[in-house]
């Protein structure tokens, strides 16, 4: 089984949920002086990590609910083209640059649990066989629950990985300056 396939719509949920956990708990100890630190070794900040994710989750959400309520999906966002999601990134590293790390945190966790309430309103149906949404692609493109994955699991743990080595290299880098 790929690492996308799920048995169920709850196996999906907790993949999720814990991911999710993990990646928050990297966050601990991180002083919100550093949310904007760059480092060569990683492409993010620790605040651009959260802000993605906030970025990426209510989009995902917006295509199922336009497609729904009968409008037109505009993937991946209104002004942007799959080419230019350099751009769209930017957007919301600027969307969210005024806040705290610690308000990042809360929103993050807000949008995780949004976007487990959606999943939650889903059929597996819906979920699992591909073609029940547009949005998600013809017949050969990939069921909702891979767009899922995609877009929570997978840069969840990517992202933890991140930020660990994020950290690992600010603190060296810390005592070098000691």
């Amino acid at each position: 089984m790929a690492s996308y396939e799920y048995s169920s719509k709850e196996e999906l949920i907790e993949t999720i949920h814990s991911k999710y956990v993990l990646l928050d708990a990297e966050f601990d100890g991180i002083d919100d002086s550093q949310r904007d630190a760059r480092i060569p070794e990683v492409d993010k900040t620790p605040a651009e990590i959260i802000a993605y994710q906030l970025g990426w989750l209510p989009l995902v959400m917006g295509w199922d609910k336009d497609e729904r309520e009968g409008h037109e999906v505009h993937m991946p966002s209104p002004g942007y083209k799959w080419n230019q999601l350099g751009g769209l990134y930017q957007s919301f590293y600027e969307q969210y640059a005024a806040l705290s790390l610690a308000e990042l945190r809360d929103l993050f966790r807000q949008r995780e649990q949004e976007w487990l309430e959606w999943i939650g309103t889903l059929t597996e149906e819906e979920l699992f066989t591909q073609g029940t949404r547009k949005w998600t692609g013809s017949k050969d493109n990939w069921p909702m629950a891979r767009w899922i994955h995609i877009n929570s699991v997978a840069p969840f743990t990517n992202f933890r990985a991140k930020i660990r080595k994020w950290k690992k290299h600010s603190a060296e880098g810390n005592q070098g300056n000691a």
